[in-house]
């Protein structure tokens, strides 16, 4: 069980670096719009071949979504976030102090 279960387990990590799911933001966005197209042709596919009668297929969603644009956003985020982690500190200790000040007054 142990050799198939990581066997599948390679065989996922493999095609998912095949198909540029592990490269860039740009690599998983190009992959992503290649999965869109490839989609509907083959559940329509898959449907005849089991001889299931599908009348009308959903439309696929369409995203307008690029993973090396949010990939940015977010580090730019986090990276904002840590420049002024040690002047907020400074802020709240001073704040804090000034609290206590007033408690024991």
């Amino acid at each position: 069980r142990l050799i198939i279960k990581g066997s599948l387990a390679g065989a996922a990590v493999y095609v998912a670096y095949d198909q540029g799911l592990l490269g860039s933001g740009t690599q998983g966005a190009e992959a992503l719009k290649k999965a869109q197209a490839a989609l509907p042709p083959a559940i329509q596919e898959w449907t005849s071949y089991l001889g299931w009668e599908v009348r009308a297929l959903p439309p696929t969603p369409k995203f307008d979504f690029s993973p090396s644009d949010s990939w940015n956003k977010g580090v730019q985020s986090v990276m904002s976030a840590l420049s002024v982690a040690p002047a907020r500190a400074c802020e709240y200790t001073v704040e804090g102090w000034k609290y206590v000040k007033d408690l024991v007054k």
